[in-house]
């Protein structure tokens, strides 16, 4: 009988072979648990260099309980923006325009810095070395382009201008967790009185929402600012005592615009009372100059005079002139710095507040109410040229045919003084007009025209 085939060494074998996959298997698996542990760090190592650059120690610029708060909008807010607004070079750059180069120098958030007012604000702080950055929506209201070249001369002071709304509060939050400002200049707003009549929403969307959005973000930081912002002559509506004075009625505004400013004023004044946010709030008395809003009459009568356009000329129901308080933008200027010097501390903390806190109003105009029809005067003397004039009766659409500034609580508290002439203020304006629209040549060559021919007729008299 046959014996049975030898299997050992063919069980041997699969023994050995069974037991070398179990090696490699095991030997596979360390390897990858290894490189999945080291990946792991990496990963791990360059978030926290990443939140050590773009989030830097709570101590290190707001301090306090209520910075928690804004550390979670910070995250989300630079996820959401990505790598433009809320990255690392923007931050530089918003850091560095917000730096004072004086001791002691404030650090002021500017809003509307594109604007008439802001743009002379905001390098007349950055000239005597205070920190700045700038906030401006860029919107349409009036050409853009203006906006874009204020922007631009202010980035050539060193000037940031950040982009955005008001409304926007994940914005607003991240620049105030960037920076510790010490004040606010808040001078954003819907301008004009007639805008309002096809565009209503636009002012409560900016003079009211957007004010109570940049309240609610600056009673939370710690320290709170300071608060100077802007209100209007306008609030001052149907009164007809004169010269306006702060202690005067404004329950009777004339138009939207105005009872929007009035209602940023009592705004104004239901922060303070709660939060313990310093306000102080300056009523313009129409402002004019270089880099002016071509919304404003002395702009575009210069633009229309020129181009031998008509101008309308208003008069009132009763056949009288209208008069402005026109104020040169270098008094205003002068007028807002000093309300900034003058700001007292915010009491409150986080959102709470801990004592009484300064609350202002002043008004900001020139003392000397002007005709509209001196103002066509003195605008055709610059010009060289006649005024083609339509004289119409004043329409009621909530614009005030005379206005006249009382000025001396604002000289009494922080030495305000309009020194600025009507004639010397619209002599500046039209030298940056026919310079900026590159009209100088032309207006130059009729002016000597003009000249020539009255030193032409004098002669043969």
């Amino acid at each position: 009988m046959a014996s049975p085939p030898d299997t050992s060494k063919t069980i041997k074998l699969e023994r050995y072979n069974t037991y070398l996959r179990r090696v490699n298997s095991t030997k596979l698996l360390n390897a990858s648990s290894k490189l999945l542990f080291r990946a792991t760090l990496l990963v791990a190592l360059v978030l926290i260099f990443f939140f050590t650059i773009n989030y830097p120690p709570l101590s290190e610029h707001m301090g306090g309980g209520a910075h928690h708060v804004h550390t979670t909008h910070n995250f989300l807010s630079s996820a959401f923006y990505g790598g433009g607004v809320g990255g690392t070079a923007w931050e530089k750059q918003v850091r560095h325009s917000s730096t004072p180069k004086r001791p002691n120098g404030m650090s002021v958030l500017v809003t509307g810095a594109a604007g008439f007012v802001g743009t002379h604000c905001s390098l007349a702080l950055k000239k005597r070395g205070d920190g700045v950055l700038g906030l401006d929506n860029f919107n349409s209201y009036y050409d853009p382009s203006l906006k874009r070249a204020r922007q631009a001369l202010l980035k050539r002071h060193e000037v940031f201008v950040v982009e955005g709304d008001l409304n926007d509060e994940p914005l607003l939050t991240k620049l105030f967790d960037v920076v510790p400002f010490t004040h606010i200049l808040h001078l954003a707003a819907q301008a004009g009185v007639r805008y309002a009549m096809q565009n209503p929403q636009s002012y409560v969307s900016s003079n009211i929402a957007g004010f109570v959005n940049l309240l609610e973000v600056a009673k939370r930081a710690n320290p709170q600012p300071s608060i100077v912002w802007a209100s209007s002559s306008s609030v001052y509506g149907l009164n007809t005592e004169n010269p306006f004075s702060e202690l005067h009625r404004t329950d009777q505004p004339a138009s939207l615009y105005a009872a929007t400013k009035k209602a940023g004023e009592e705004i104004a004044h239901t922060y303070n009372h709660i939060y313990g946010l310093a306000l102080t709030g300056l009523r313009f008395f129409t402002v004019y100059g270089p880099w002016g809003r071509p919304d404003m009459a002395y702009f575009f009568f210069t633009k229309d005079i020129l181009q031998g356009k008509p101008i309308d000329v208003y008069k009132t129901v009763d056949d009288k002139e209208v008069a402005r308080d026109f104020t040169y933008i270098d008094d205003v200027v002068k007028g807002c710095l000093g309300a900034l010097d003058t700001a007292e501390k915010s009491t409150g903390s986080g959102g709470k507040k801990k004592g009484p806190a300064q609350l202002r109003i002043y008004n900001l105009g020139n003392t000397s109410p002007v005709p509209v029809g001196k103002l066509v005067s003195i605008l055709e003397g610059l010009l060289g040229t006649k005024a083609k004039k339509h004289v119409i009766k004043m329409p009621r659409n909530g614009d005030v045919p005379y206005t006249h500034a009382n000025v001396s609580l604002a000289y009494k508290d922080f030495g305000y003084k309009p020194t600025t002439d009507l004639a010397s203020g619209l002599r500046k304006f039209v030298k940056w007009y026919v310079s900026y629209y590159g009209i100088e040549t032309r207006v130059k060559r009729e002016m000597d025209i003009n000249k020539k021919s009255s030193q032409q007729t004098e002669e043969s008299g």
